[in-house]
């Protein structure tokens, strides 16, 4: 695993119907989907357009009372270690480390706000590209919505060496915070609009045309939740519900 711990290494759709979900996202994303050869499972693999793999797709597991859900894999070296030290720091361990044959060794974990995330040791010696934020079909931006802005800041950057960086002011909702990670920012944290909102890592993937986007989001059965927003840099960004309500992020240009 050549990428640095605290890296963003994969993304993966927890969904009630794979097979739907695919059919959403390979036409509003672009991505393609294939199996991914796992026994035993129905494990699907997101590759981007420009070819390397990005995410991963699965049914919910029976029984769990888990939403549709997008989650993202932060890469580490020693996963027990930080599992433990996950819980210590006052978060959850869901899925104790696993080994995933020819895949890496991974743990199901939650911050303390209760927000879902894991930690991996990948098998590869080839570096995820995952998160690549100027490619098409890769994610440019991993964005915490929390019930605890501050608390959520100690809690990351002291478990992933994570540093708070600038920050910009949202009316009536605080600070829109920053997170730097090697050499550049890799996302923000913010505090939750409203009381309703349920505490969650928000995933915006890289798209081309953001009207173009809309109008395929709404033709394939999604819904806009909000914008499209112009955001520094001269991006535009919506968020999204898909059909089976996974809520989305998506990053694009104005024609």
């Amino acid at each position: 695993m050549p990428n640095s711990d605290g890296d963003h290494i994969w993304y993966e759709l927890l969904t009630t119907d794979p097979d739907a979900a695919s059919d959403f996202y390979t036409h509003v994303v672009g991505w393609k989907v294939r199996g991914s050869g796992q026994p035993g499972m129905d494990y699907r693999l997101w590759s981007a357009p420009d070819g390397p793999d990005v995410g991963g797709l699965m049914k919910t597991p029976a029984g769990s009372a888990m939403p549709p859900i997008w989650l993202g894999y932060v890469g580490v070296s020693d996963v027990d270690a930080k599992a433990a030290e996950v819980k210590r720091r006052g978060g959850a361990i869901h899925m104790p480390p696993t080994d995933i044959p020819n895949v890496g060794r991974l743990a199901m974990v939650a911050d303390p706000q209760g927000v879902i995330f894991y930690v991996m040791r990948g098998a590869s010696d080839q570096a995820s590209t995952a998160f690549k934020p100027t490619a098409e079909g890769h994610c440019a931006w991993n964005e915490l919505v929390t019930s605890d802005q501050d608390a959520a800041l100690d809690f990351y950057t002291k478990l992933f060496g994570w540093e708070k960086g600038d920050a910009m002011p949202m009316p009536g909702m605080g600070d829109y915070r920053f997170i730097n990670h090697g050499d550049g920012m890799m996302g923000a944290v913010m505090n939750r609009p409203h009381a309703g909102q349920r505490p969650m890592w928000n995933y915006y993937f890289r798209v081309g045309d953001i009207d173009a986007t809309v109008e395929r989001v709404q033709a394939r059965g999604g819904k806009i939740t909000f914008g499209p927003m112009e955001v520094p840099g001269g991006d535009w960004v919506i968020n999204g519900i898909d059909p089976q309500g996974a809520s989305f992020g998506l990053v694009g240009s104005k024609a």
